[in-house]
This record gives structure tokens, C-alpha cells and sequence, in this order.
């Protein structure tokens, strides 16, 4: 971006600060294949106990983590379910189908949010042979494309015991995991109790460059482990990298806090304008609206506001797309809805 661009469009656009990087160049490192790497240990030891899984097994991305878990969940002609709006299907580029030869039964849940009786809706009858065979059910935690919502414990209990109760594996793809954890002050292992697998992202909200994690039973990582090398995702000195996560994890998970302060203020701002059609409830630090019919398209506001010194995302026609993140400070808010207020106000 150019100079002087506060960059709303993704928390995965902050720039990691000195002291982070300073973090990894002190990193004590090893041959993370044999084990032999101490950052790397230390840092899958705190995860695996963070989430309440056996093992834990580093990745260079949630979008890995959330496809190997796919496939080792799933055998090439199943089907998963999840939602309409999930990141597994509209932003990890087919993997499913591609990497797993696994087919996506999508329900439509409300801001990403599908329910235990869709689930049970959902299923596959066993025995048939025509029918693929249901074999996975992901939910995503917090729901990106629905603004960020946090998944009701009590719902995510619910979805994860109509799945164990028909032998369906379940996968939490946690990429935005602690913005939920902080925002209710529920524990990430409450939250990933029931479900087999966990991915946990460190380069959105908590400020690293790089690295996800995918955890769950030890047996279950020795084959995400397996298939992690196959597709060439096996790492060496991988401690360099897991510094940046374990700094990640000291310094900026209570922070997430200030992200969504500054979320809810975006949302309050938009609440009365006149050319803005409806704004999806915001828990956390994402913040969606839509444009009304006699407003500017996503895309022309989208770059009205670049050329004022801010970038967002169109998703959609006259779908916007706000991310509050590390690298977006108290004075940016500021000015953002300034900005809004006046572009989406009728002249």
C-alpha cells in the first residue's frame, strides 16, 4: 500500500513491529522434522493446552490447516457440511475438491451461524449407494463473512454432539479463535470442546507475518503430520517462525480488545446513515455493511476512499467490508468515520 494508507481490509495486513521480529532472530532453533527444534516444541505444547487437544502441529497457514484437516477427516466422494458463507469454500481456492476430492453440502445459516437441527437436516442417509457419504461438519469461529459473529457455546455443543451422535468428525476453523475468547471471556478449550480438530490462525488479529496451527488427538496430527509433507509444507528451523506466534500469543491477545472497540464505533458510526441499507450486527472486528440503492457501488466507494487515504474491501455490489487490526491505530477510526460520514451522507 502506499505510504499513508491506514489499510482496513484485512486483519491480515499488519505489519509485525520490531519487537516481534527481534522475538525470532533470538529463537532457539533445531530440524523442526526430528524434532529437534525447542521454539517449535514450546510453542505446539502451549497451543495443544490452550485448545485442550493431545498434539499440534505447525503450519505456514490456516487455509493449510483447515484443508489437511479436511483431508484427513474425509475420503475422496464425501461430502462436509458447512456454511454458505464459510472461508473453506470461498476463499481456500476449491480445496476441498481439488486436495481431497471432497464435496461441500452448504447450509444457510444467519452471519455464518447454522443450526443443530440443520445439521441433522443435512445429513447424508448411511447405506446409500448413490448418495456420497457425510463425513465432516466445519464451523468457523468467528464467522468471517458474517461480520465477525461469535458461535454461542451452547450452539457449537449442539452441532458437535448431532455430528458425534451420526460418527461424523467435526473441525473448528478457530482462525479468529481469541477475538471470540476475549470478547466473552469463554476459554479456547471450552469453545473447541466436541470438535476433532482446531485450526488457530496467528497472522490475522494477533500480528504475526506468518503461521497457523492445526491440533487435535495425537493420532490425528501423526496423519495431518504425513500429509503436511506430502504436499511440501514440511519445515526445518521452523522456530524462527514460531517465535513470531509464541510473542503473538504474550503481547497481543488481550489487545484484540482495543480491535473491537474500534469495530463497534465503525458500526455505530454507519448505524445512521442515509445511504447505508443495513449493517450486520458486529461482535468483534469485523464490520459489514451494505450500500443503499441510491448510493455509491462497493467498488466506487472503495475507491473514493483510497483516494483519501483508506482501504477496505468490496464484497459484494454494494457489499463493504471493514477490518480493525494492529496495524490501524485509535486516530485512523477516527478519521475512517469521519470520512464514511461524509460519503454516505446525501449531498
Amino acid at each position: 500500500m502506499p505510504p499513508g494508507i491506514a489499510d482496513f481490509y484485512s486483519d491480515g495486513k499488519s505489519i509485525p513491529p520490531r519487537e516481534m521480529r527481534q522475538a525470532a532472530l533470538d529463537a532457539p532453533l533445531g530440524d523442526e522434522q526430528k524434532g529437534e527444534d525447542p521454539t517449535t516444541t514450546e510453542f505446539l505444547t502451549r497451543v495443544a493446552a490452550l485448545l485442550g487437544k493431545e498434539d499440534a502441529l505447525f503450519m505456514p497457514s490456516a487455509t493449510m490447516a483447515n484443508e489437511i484437516a479436511v483431508a484427513v477427516h474425509c475420503r475422496p466422494g464425501d461430502e462436509m457440511i458447512c456454511d454458505r458463507s464459510a472461508h473453506i469454500v470461498n476463499f481456500e481456492a476449491g480445496g476441498p475438491g481439488f486436495l481431497a476430492g471432497v464435496q461441500t453440502h452448504m447450509v444457510d445459516g444467519v452471519n455464518g451461524m447454522f443450526t443443530p437441527d440443520q445439521v441433522a437436516a443435512a445429513l447424508r442417509p448411511k447405506g446409500n449407494l448413490y448418495l456420497p457419504e457425510t463425513s465432516l461438519v466445519a464451523v468457523e469461529q468467528t464467522a468471517n463473512m458474517g461480520g465477525g459473529a461469535i458461535w454461542p457455546l451452547d450452539r457449537l455443543r449442539g452441532v458437535a454432539r448431532v455430528a458425534a451422535d451420526a460418527g461424523i468428525s467435526t473441525h473448528l476453523d478457530g482462525a479468529r479463535l481469541m477475538n471470540a475468547v476475549v470478547k466473552t471471556g469463554i476459554t479456547a478449550s471450552a469453545y473447541s470442546e466436541g470438535y476433532d480438530s482446531v485450526t488457530l490462525c496467528f497472522s490475522k488479529g494477533l500480528g504475526s507475518p506468518f503461521g497457523a496451527t492445526l491440533a487435535g488427538s495425537a493420532e490425528f496430527i501423526q496423519r495431518a503430520w504425513r500429509l503436511r509433507q506430502l504436499i511440501g509444507g514440511g519445515l526445518r528451523q521452523s522456530g524462527f517462525m514460531a517465535a513470531l506466534c509464541l510473542y503473538a500469543l504474550d503481547h497481543y491477545v488481550e489487545r484484540l480488545g482495543d480491535d473491537h472497540r474500534r469495530a463497534a464505533q465503525i458500526a455505530a458510526a454507519l448505524e445512521d446513515l442515509e445511504l447505508v441499507a443495513a449493517v450486520l450486527p458486529t461482535e468483534t472486528n469485523i464490520v459489514i455493511f451494505d450500500i443503499s440503492s441510491d448510493g455509491p457501488t462497493a467498488a466506487e466507494l472503495v475507491a473514493e476512499l483510497r483516494s483519501q487515504g483508506f482501504e477496505v474491501g468490496a464484497f459484494g455490489l454494494r457489499r463493504i467490508r471493514v477490518v480493525t487490526h494492529l496495524g490501524v491505530d485509535q486516530d485512523d477510526t477516527d478519521r475512517l468515520c469521519q470520512t464514511l460520514e461524509t460519503l454516505l451522507t446525501p449531498r
